[in-house]
């Protein structure tokens, strides 16, 4: 043999020992283990003389937070999440009590009642020509909706489908739900026509091809009829598409847009992307909008515009007098006058009378079932 051959033989030879002895090692530590685990060092309470007594305890999860892993901090949160859940579902009153028959079924009416409110704020007998769809079997949401997204606008009329579920409520149509019938409406009127002769031909050539693929016969209405009631609607839309305004006439210089966007903003106003100003009303609309009266690459300006689109205001937030108080606001705060269009000034009796003027107003939409700030109103004034 080589001197090669010599030293890989004595290498091998080295590391099988250390192999052995390595298992031998463990083998000692692992005895080592088990006989203390089963050493009679241990209290055995099976041993235990009858006065000793031991408290039985229960195996549970601890929710003390100090406690480590899902014993701990983890158990509290997954304890929380499932409260959360059971809470969701339960059937319990506030007070912890199992919930009456009476109280479950005033549930379901209220839920009942929910479905059909947003229902009829999508297809309204009111404002829309009604398109009953009756289909050939009960249809998923999942399978409608692709296809009635084809036929949501016929000029600038919108398109809305309602459908009515299993449990025989009618219901905005969603992904999940089934129906056995569809309702189709197309807006009569929006605030600057009628639907007129040419869109309903055109409504009612897709509505067909789209009906054909859903598996729905559609029941389509006389054209005069439908022809009359958009005309009427939109005349009532016409009479009352009222829009006040007050304006600010600066008793000095002119103002620099850039200071006056400050001003507004301390206001109380936003800057719309469109460079618009508005004045919110808390709910993500806005109560009167504001106008400079100038365009964007203007610097100057000696007049604004406040504007309170009437029928799009619900009473209840006093629009006007909102928009009155803001203008009383602006003129301490910018040394100006409220004037008329005729830039004639505008006293607090003239104010007081066009309040007075709005109130009959909003008496007249409501007579007519069309509520300033509905959401009829809102659709036909958009």
């Amino acid at each position: 043999m080589n001197d090669l051959q010599l030293s890989l033989i004595a290498a091998a030879g080295v590391f099988v020992a250390g192999v052995f002895t390595y298992n031998k090692i463990q083998e000692y530590k692992a005895k080592k283990s088990v006989e203390r685990a089963f050493s009679t060092d241990h209290d055995d309470v099976l041993m235990r003389s009858g006065d000793e007594p031991v408290a039985r305890q229960e195996p549970s999860f601890s929710l003390d937070g100090s406690a480590p892993g899902l014993a701990g901090g983890e158990a509290s949160a997954a304890a929380s999440a499932l409260s959360a859940v059971a809470a969701e579902f339960s059937t319990d009153d506030e007070a912890g009590k199992p919930a009456s028959d009476d109280q479950l079924a005033a549930r379901a009416n209220a839920a009942s009642a929910a479905a059909a409110e947003q229902a009829t704020a999508l297809v309204d007998p009111l404002i829309d020509c009604l398109l009953p769809l009756a289909l050939e079997a009960p249809a998923r949401g999942d399978k409608l909706l692709p296809i009635l997204q084809t036929l949501r606008m016929v000029g600038n009329k919108p398109v809305h489908y309602i459908g009515m579920a299993v449990s025989g409520d009618w219901e905005p149509i969603a992904h999940g739900g089934v129906y056995t019938r569809l309702q189709g409406g197309v807006q009569l009127a929006s605030r600057s026509t009628a639907l007129n002769e040419l869109e309903y031909s055109e409504l009612v050539t897709r509505l067909r091809a789209m009906a054909d693929e859903i598996g729905a016969e559609p029941e389509i209405p006389d054209m005069i009829e439908v022809m009359a009631e958009a005309r009427n609607l939109h005349r009532f839309v016409a009479g009352h598409d009222a829009q006040l305004g007050v304006n600010l006439q600066s008793n000095g210089a002119p103002w620099s847009v850039n200071t006056l966007i400050g001003a507004l903003e301390k206001q109380g106003f936003d800057v719309r992307p469109d460079g618009r100003f508005v004045m919110p009303d808390g709910e993500g609309g806005f109560l009167f909008s504001l106008s400079t009266n100038v365009t964007p690459a203007e610097e100057t300006t000696a007049r604004l515009t406040l504007l309170l689109d009437v029928p799009c205001v619900a009473p209840a937030r006093d629009g006007f007098g909102a928009m009155v108080a803001c203008a009383k606001a602006l003129v301490a705060r910018l040394d100006a006058t409220i004037v008329d269009d005729y830039n004639q000034p505008l006293s607090d009796a003239a104010l007081t009378e066009i309040a007075s003027q709005v109130q009959d107003f909003y008496n007249e939409m409501n007579d007519a079932d069309i509520a300033a700030g509905s959401t009829r109103a809102l659709r036909l004034f958009s």
